[in-house]
């Protein structure tokens, strides 16, 4: 046989390919199909976790500069002694609140920054030629294109969606004491507050997030139908003991370790459930966020993280942070990240170019539960926390026993963090480094009514 014999025509090898791309195509969507009926949702929840795969998170709200040039400083604390008319404030004429002389036009771009990708958005996935690869009803490609129609039916129910920002009452039924009266007058302000805040400034009229990655942070408790968002360093330890009692999990708060807590998986978060799981428990469940004064939780998680042995941050965080704001660092420090000081935690903070990216402990609230997009039943705060805590289980009608727990989760020798320790901590930073981390957590400031005693 001569050799130009063996040589196949281009036909030949046309239709070759052909044949082999149509055949793994077909694999590839019977595959695809025994994946989505084994495992429901899963499918949809990767789509919208690859624009958050990669170790910075996404900018889907996007924040305050990081850098400001001095005369921009300089201008803005000028301004921060003009106040707004008094309509939204919850703690009467307090000189230090942060209702500014006119920030309508800096918070609307925080909360409508356009992000690069759309909340809610459809399949990409080319739908229009799939059915000319099987006609046979009950085969895996027909199977296929039904149900990733009806996902796109889905998203574009959530995408249509008006996300309203209206106060629907609390269901006060089971409540019966009258000592709860005070509390109840203090609750009522706070939601009034954050939801006047969100209809003057937000004008959110579509999430610029992904589904998946907004609910992230949020806590299922189906008996009692309670959606927890943690916040940490605001008590989210404790509040995930409560959530394990009423699942039945623990007979009681006081016996479960930290451990048990925070690497047991024993908790449900709202982003397992499908699109029509999320949808449904949005909507009729009772939501709850506990938030803390912005510079205390971020004092309050450097101590917790730096000044303690840890066998994550210190290596992921601190040499990093050490590398970079360190000049003249010793090998130890390097090598073990170790010993990380306030001012260098700053610094990396502030940085717009980090070494390392964010994390959740000192992340901010408005990124990590989206209280402009996302409709919180209940705000309580760490400053109120025991009292706040047990009134939302009068609410949800918990077992009478059952008290939010008040011990410290680790490190219980040493003293709470509270505005007279971070005073010592703010003491070595200059004015414009304190003005730059109110910056840095400005709408938490604004959402949550909190002063700023420390610049």
């Amino acid at each position: 046989m001569q050799p130009s014999e063996l040589v196949m025509n281009p036909k030949q090898v046309f239709l070759s390919v052909l044949l082999f791309g149509v055949a793994g195509l077909l694999l590839f969507m019977y595959l695809q199909v025994c994946i989505e009926e084994q495992h429901p949702g899963k499918v949809e929840k990767r789509r919208e976790q690859r624009a958050t795969s990669g170790w910075e998170p996404v900018n889907y709200l996007r924040s305050t500069p990081r850098i400001m040039t001095r005369e921009k400083i300089q201008e803005h604390i000028t301004n921060q002694g003009q106040s707004e008319p008094s309509a939204l404030k919850e703690n009467g004429n307090n000189p230090k609140s942060h209702m500014l002389k006119d920030p309508k036009d800096k918070l609307a771009n925080l909360l409508n920054s356009k992000s690069p990708t759309r909340v809610f958005t459809e399949t990409n996935h080319s739908q229009g030629e799939a059915p000319a690869l099987s006609r046979n009803p009950g085969s895996p490609t027909i199977q296929l294109i039904e149900k990733q129609q009806g996902t796109k039916i889905l998203f574009r129910k959530f995408s249509e969606t008006n996300w309203s920002v209206d106060i629907q009452p609390l269901n006060k039924s089971l409540v019966t004491d009258s000592k709860w009266k005070r509390i109840d007058a203090t609750q009522e302000k706070r939601r009034s507050f954050l939801q006047e805040f969100c209809k003057k400034y937000g004008g959110v009229s579509r999430p610029q997030s992904h589904v998946f990655h907004m609910v992230s942070r949020i806590y299922v408790e189906d008996k009692h139908k309670i959606l927890y968002c943690e916040v940490p360093k605001a008590g989210c330890s404790n509040w995930k003991r409560i959530l394990m009692v009423l699942n039945g999990l623990a007979p009681s708060a006081y016996n479960i370790s930290h451990d048990a807590v925070h690497y047991g998986k024993h908790l449900k978060k709202l982003d397992s459930f499908d699109l029509k799981g999320i949808y449904s428990r949005l909507n009729t469940y009772t939501k709850a966020v506990f938030v803390r004064d912005p510079m205390e939780r971020l004092v309050s998680a450097f101590r917790d993280k730096f000044e303690h042995p840890n066998s994550y941050y210190h290596p992921v965080f601190g040499k990093a942070i050490i590398k970079k704001y360190r000049p003249n660092a010793c090998e130890e420090a390097l090598n073990n990240g170790s010993g990380v000081k306030f001012r260098e935690f700053i610094h990396y903070l502030l940085d717009s170019h980090r070494p390392v990216g964010m994390d959740i402990h000192w992340e901010k609230v408005s990124k990590l539960c989206y209280p402009c997009l996302i409709h919180y039943d209940f705000v309580g705060k760490f400053e109120t926390l025991e009292e706040d805590a047990n009134y939302f289980l009068q609410l949800i009608g918990a077992p009478k026993e059952l008290k939010f727990p008040n011990f410290k989760d680790r490190h219980s020798s040493d003293k709470r963090t509270n505005a007279q320790v971070v005073g010592q901590y703010l003491k070595d930073l200059t004015r414009t480094e304190r003005q730059l981390i109110y910056d840095f957590y400005y709408l938490d400031y604004l959402m949550f009514n909190y002063t700023t005693p420390f610049l």
